[in-house]
């Protein structure tokens, strides 16, 4: 499930180069981090083809601002908040593309997107959660974000984030009937 943070040494080589002053491709900073952005965006979203395109939009909006965003300690981390705020707006998006479809094909249930992860159901259980703490589940389990890491990226308290963790948990361990389970 974990895709792991991405970047590493290369990251910290960035950061050396901002320290320096030297710019950063943005070529290398899109190849290192898009992989791991798209499966945000696919937890998010449950759909592939959204998520590449929530990927894509949020670096579109880094390359635009890249004399700026580059210049960020992490400029990984603002494209996930791009992301998970793209996300939001496509839910919202979706749900009312939906239900005028409904309304016009008079009770015909709009098609899901196909979803092609063997964590369907859990996956599925975060997306029902409220937007934030499924955002935070997002970027701890699926990419093995630290609180501090999740903090940052969304722009918001340490405490924050261990309060929609903590929720979010008890939330799926009740979604998924795993009651009887001590760590969800």
């Amino acid at each position: 499930m974990a895709n792991g943070p991405q970047g590493g040494w290369a990251a910290m080589a960035d950061e050396s180069l901002r320290a320096l002053g030297t710019p950063v491709a943005f070529d290398d900073f899109y190849v290192r981090e898009f992989p791991a952005v798209v499966g945000l965006a696919y937890a998010l979203s449950g759909s592939r083809a959204g998520a590449e395109d929530l990927a894509q939009e949020a670096f579109l909006a880094a390359h635009r601002s890249w004399d700026r965003v580059s210049g960020y300690d992490e400029p990984g981390a603002w494209v996930r908040r791009v992301v998970t705020n793209l996300s939001v707006s496509m839910i919202r998006r979706r749900a009312v593309e939906a239900k005028a479809l409904a309304r016009t094909a008079v009770g015909a249930v709009p098609p899901l997107p196909a979803l092609s992860t063997e964590d369907v159901a859990f996956w599925a259980a975060v997306r029902k959660l409220p937007r934030r703490q499924a955002q935070v589940i997002a970027l701890h389990y699926l990419e093995d974000r630290s609180v501090v890491e999740v903090a940052r990226i969304l722009d918001i308290a340490e405490g924050t984030v261990k309060k929609h963790l903590h929720d979010g948990r008890l939330a799926l361990v009740r979604r998924l009937g795993l009651d009887g389970e001590e760590d969800a």
